[in-house]
């Protein structure tokens, strides 16, 4: 495998978990969402530079193919590029943090205590998606409003 992709996994995963500290941690701090956004947009142009233009970085392994997202073979037969995988761990490190941050923010509109808040943060950096259907009806109980489940962001 390349080295430079097994760097740029390994920096990448760490850099991720600064913006999760810093939500967890500094949640009112006044540049917290800047922060987070900067860290999302590094991860984001770091995963476009390697979707786009990381060709070079293939060894000879199956190039990726957008016809391959049709089917779960394909898809399949996709992540085993090594390239192929760090764009998509890169894809759930920005967008996971993403959902935490919308989470923060929300819960901090709402009045919710950030106490509360950190185990559905701890879910939503496991298992993203559901840890915002946790934080979702977790507010609705709290807040008791169970016809609004939207953002009010």
């Amino acid at each position: 495998m390349n080295e430079t992709l097994s760097k740029v996994f390994s920096l990448q995963s760490k850099l991720v978990m600064v913006g999760w500290i810093i939500l967890a941690a500094l949640p009112f701090w006044q540049y917290m969402p800047a922060a987070v956004m900067a860290i999302i947009l590094i991860i984001c142009v770091t995963y476009s530079y390697f979707v786009f233009f990381g060709h070079r970085y293939d060894d000879g392994a199956r190039k990726p193919s957008f016809k391959d997202f049709a089917h779960l073979k394909g898809v399949m037969k996709l992540f085993t590029n090594p390239r192929a995988v760090l764009g998509g761990w890169l894809h759930y490190l920005a967008f996971d943090l993403l959902v935490g941050l919308i989470i923060v923010l929300d819960a901090q509109q709402h009045a919710i205590s950030h106490w509360f808040i950190l185990p559905i943060l701890f879910f939503s950096l496991m298992i993203g998606p559901a840890g915002l259907v946790l934080y979702f009806v977790f507010r609705a109980v709290y807040i008791g409003d169970f016809l609004n489940l939207g953002l009010s962001i």
